[in-house]
């Protein structure tokens, strides 16, 4: 599926939960897309054998394509926002990491988010910034092995407790610094999350086009479909799609109604 000359997936997490978690990339694919991304589907951070049967034959037989699918984030329904930068977690990173390679090498997935973690009293931001680092420089080089790219996103203020990247600049900081030396890492422009901080996206979707792997797509406020809330969102993606964007441009947005319905903006 396109819209306006960028190919579009449907996020599974976000779309579709009329359905059980399974059947949503079935009836993605009725919709009309041939991609799909999700979160971690998982409860922990690992996954069995059989689990990860289960999902690639699900994948599969809805003959849509795996474009991209979250690092293990901590519990999201609890209030996390990653793990990466807790020192006391890094077995659960490497865990998971060796369960994204068991499904990547199935399904041919190679875009990975990765959520860098709340801040937290236990140790200094200075000492989380250190322990995200590696952690990143590591699942970067886990999924490296197979092409893979480690996407690294900004959230919005106020809604994700104490996560301390908002903006692009905050990312790029980070990739431009500690991580220069790392290659398979991009930022993950999300259109809600950056528009709700106060990003200017056009310009900035002009300014960083070319160097982004992932681009996601919800209005604000709201987190809706396109046209549901104030973002220039037809004129963003022309700006990345002019200046050189050739990526999938997700739809990670909370609908308002019933997702079919939800979809009428593409028409």
């Amino acid at each position: 599926m396109e819209y306006r000359g960028l190919t579009l997936s449907a996020n599974v997490s976000m779309l579709f939960t009329e359905l059980p978690y399974l059947d949503r990339y079935a009836a993605a694919a009725r919709h009309g897309f041939t991609q799909v991304e999700s979160w971690w589907p998982f409860p922990g951070p690992g996954a069995t054998e059989s689990e990860i049967d289960q999902l690639v034959a699900t994948i599969e037989a809805a003959g849509v394509s795996l474009s991209a699918l979250n690092f293990f984030g901590g519990d999201l329904a609890a209030g996390e926002r990653g793990i990466a930068s807790h020192p006391d977690r890094q077995h659960e990173l490497a865990s998971n990491v060796d369960a994204i390679t068991r499904i990547a090498e199935r399904t041919g997935c190679r875009l990975f988010n990765l959520l860098y973690g709340q801040l937290d009293d236990r140790w200094s931001p200075a000492e989380q910034q250190e322990c995200a680092v590696t952690a990143i420089r590591s699942a970067a080089e886990g999924v490296g092995a197979f092409g893979g790219t480690v996407l690294i996103e900004p959230l919005t203020e106020g809604l994700n407790g104490r996560y301390p990247l908002l903006t692009a600049d905050d990312v790029l900081a980070l990739l431009d610094g500690p991580l220069k030396n790392v290659d398979n890492l991009s930022l993950l422009f999300d259109t809600f999350h950056l528009g709700s901080n106060g990003v200017d996206l056009v310009p900035t979707a002009t300014a960083l086009a070319r160097n982004l792997a992932h681009v996601q797509l919800a209005d604000s406020p709201g987190r809706g479909e396109p046209g549901s809330g104030a973002l220039p969102l037809d004129e963003t993606l022309d700006a990345l799609r002019d200046s050189g964007y050739r990526g999938v441009v997700a739809c990670e947005y909370k609908p308002t109604t019933d997702t079919e319905t939800s979809l009428t903006w593409l028409r």
